[in-house]
């Protein structure tokens, strides 16, 4: 009988996970405002968003196998202290390439949410890996309805006013972190391999490993797919509702509710019930509901509904998909396979506003969002053809 899955540890990784997110929610609104001070053009401003995910996706295999390494507990730390020179950094920019170099050491610095996942996978039992992954969907989403209201509470007083606050909250929560936070990698677990960051080869690799390509393919099409959304889903607002920022951001707020309800709630439960490959089949055709149906909310009620099976998809797709990427893969390599599933991430979020804003130019509203349902139709598809892990892995050893 496995070990129980210890609350002390997971409770400071999510309120570590949390006030990382809180931080980056406070600035990312402000951030297209902040960089028309400087020139910047909707393209420059694109390549900014773009910046942060491009430097994700190199470094998390990287983090994610340097934890492998070394232990999870060290990288989360100094991922946090990075952090605050990057928002600082931030605050502080005079010119574009200024903020360009500070969104890049950010998504250099913010790489780690697949070393948390680690940590999770080594503070849980493989019955509560989807109730552990999502106290990280739960602290996602809890960052993204806080984070932009603080955010747009400070603004007033400046642009960089934000900044700052996120850097102190940063330099707090890595102080919190580095006196609360355990190691949850026994040492005996530690590897010494080589490190390296994303490539086609360690992609090939973690592709490798029995089972583990659809659940990789169904991962980077859903964070695809609901970029595409969010990239495109301020222009659909203002042509259906004429809707301005900050009523964008009581509806994405609205969204991060319903998902915290799930991931922090229920899909623990229901994946002992029901078992995670149907969660991720039950997903993705929630998802193909939701994103096929926004354009045609021409109504705010009816806006709301269909809100419901979009943030309801996405709370049971990924906790359930990054629980069984983590059983699927070495006890070894943890870290390293959960990066790779988050550089996967980080391209869906860099090719998935590219691909939703040129459809929603050049195909309109309702195919460009139809397309992005019929998207997750397949996926529900691809999700049949998953195969159950191997026997599970001893319990976890507590972490130190």
């Amino acid at each position: 009988m496995g070990v129980p899955m210890r609350k002390s540890p997971l409770v400071i990784l999510f309120v570590t996970v949390f006030l990382d997110l809180l931080g980056f929610g406070m600035v990312l609104p402000l951030l297209p405002y902040y960089a028309v001070r400087f020139g910047a053009d909707a393209f420059a401003v694109g390549g900014l968003l773009a910046a942060y995910s491009f430097a994700q996706l190199i470094c998390s295999p990287l983090w994610g196998g340097l934890s492998d390494r070394i232990g999870r507990r060290p990288i989360l730390i100094g991922s946090l202290f990075a952090s605050a020179v990057s928002q600082l950094a931030f605050g502080l920019a005079g010119s574009l390439a200024m903020l360009f170099a500070a969104r890049l050491v950010a998504g250099t610095a913010s790489a780690t949410i697949g070393v948390a996942q680690a940590y999770i996978a080594d503070s849980t039992t493989p019955e509560n890996r989807a109730k552990g992954m999502g106290i990280i969907g739960a602290a996602f989403g809890l960052g993204f309805v806080f984070g932009p209201a603080l955010g747009g509470l400070l603004a007033p007083w400046g642009h960089g006013v934000p900044a700052f606050a996120a850097a102190g909250l940063a330099l707090v929560n890595g102080l919190f972190a580095l006196a609360l936070l355990p190691e949850s990698l026994p040492a005996e677990r530690r590897g010494e391999k080589m490190v390296r960051g994303f490539s086609p080869k360690r992609l090939a690799l973690a592709a490798g490993i029995t089972g583990m390509p659809p659940l990789m393919a169904i991962y980077f099409l859903t964070i695809f797919a609901f970029a595409t959304m969010e990239a495109t889903f301020p222009l659909l607002t203002l042509a259906l509702f004429n809707f301005n920022e900050q009523q964008n951001g009581w509806v994405f707020a609205y969204i991060g509710v319903l998902i915290v309800i799930l991931q922090g709630g229920l899909v623990g439960r229901l994946a002992k019930r029901f078992g995670e490959k149907n969660l991720v089949i039950a997903g993705s055709l929630l998802l193909a509901v939701g994103l096929a149906g926004l354009p045609f909310s021409t109504s705010l009620p009816l806006l709301l509904v269909t809100l419901v099976p979009l943030a309801a998809g996405n709370g049971l797709a990924n906790p359930s998909l990054s629980a069984l990427i983590s059983l699927t893969a070495s006890k070894h390599s943890q870290g390293e396979t959960l990066g790779v599933a988050q550089s996967l991430a980080s391209l869906g979020r860099v090719l998935g506003p590219l691909w939703g804003g040129f459809a929603y130019m050049a195909l309109g509203a309702q195919i460009s969002y139809v397309i992005a349902g019929g998207i997750m139709v397949l996926m529900a598809g691809l999700a049949f053809t998953i195969r159950k892990p191997e026997a599970p892995e001893p319990g976890p050893v507590a972490p130190a």
